[in-house]
């Protein structure tokens, strides 16, 4: 998936990690846009299958679908010279399995972190949203019990979040963070809320379930009032972006 996965497991079954991970490689070989034999790039090059779209792709395609229409185009799996690819959906949703299956297999307090994005259960945790202009400081720390964090922004990979509707990189954000339910939720409103630019930070706001924190280009910094700030000492710790 190109990016660095952990957990921490605090009870249940430890091979239940196993299984995940094992979860975690099959979505990379089934929905990487980078891989020729991949089912998504076999539908990008119009390849018959002979049973049709798996169901799970078929789900993600959906999902890609619903955030297209409800950023009115900004965020798209479809851009233009750049093929299928439903990475900024499947990343969250394929974690999301995974913390699933841990939960199945009977813990009640672990935390996955993926590349930055994390989703939670048993807490409280704490989450610090990494500054996007100084990597060794956070803008804010983040408290959850069982919710998800993710963010996207413009300091690992510079200007790769595009505003479909235009083709061009969004530059009017640094970063910006959603607090949700699931990584599902979060990661994909995360993504297509900066698609839209600085417009995106009242768009994620008012997404069901949704908290959000931003530092605009004027390092601006805008916020939820049901933002989850950490108080107290609590469990543990990741670092969110």
């Amino acid at each position: 998936m190109g990016f660095p996965i952990s957990v921490d497991l605090r009870n249940g079954d430890p091979a239940a990690v196993d299984r995940a991970f094992e979860w975690l490689r099959e979505v990379d070989a089934r929905f990487s846009p980078f891989r020729a034999d991949s089912e998504v790039s076999r539908l990008d090059r119009a390849e018959p299958a002979p049973n049709g779209l798996s169901p799970d792709l078929a789900h993600v395609l959906d999902l890609c679908d619903h955030y297209e229409r409800a950023t009115g185009g900004a965020f798209s799996a479809r851009i233009p010279g750049r093929g299928l690819d439903p990475c900024a959906v499947v990343k969250g949703w394929a974690v999301q399995r995974a913390a699933d299956l841990l939960a199945a297999a009977g813990s009640t307090s672990f935390v996955i972190n993926a590349g930055g994005d994390v989703a939670t259960s048993g807490g409280p945790w704490r989450v610090g949203v990494r500054h996007p202009l100084e990597a060794d400081r956070y803008c804010t720390v983040l408290e959850v019990t069982s919710e998800a964090v993710a963010t996207s922004a413009r300091y690992e990979r510079g200007n790769h979040i595009l505003d479909a509707r235009t083709g061009r990189p969004v530059t009017d954000l640094l970063s910006l963070t959603v607090v949700a339910p699931t990584l599902t939720v979060a990661d994909a409103t995360a993504t297509a809320a900066f698609a839209m630019g600085v417009a995106g930070i009242e768009w994620a706001a008012e997404q069901e379930g949704c908290e959000v924190f931003a530092v605009d280009a004027d390092h601006g910094v805008h916020r939820t009032a049901g933002l989850p700030v950490a108080g107290a000492s609590v469990a543990g710790a990741s670092v969110a972006g």
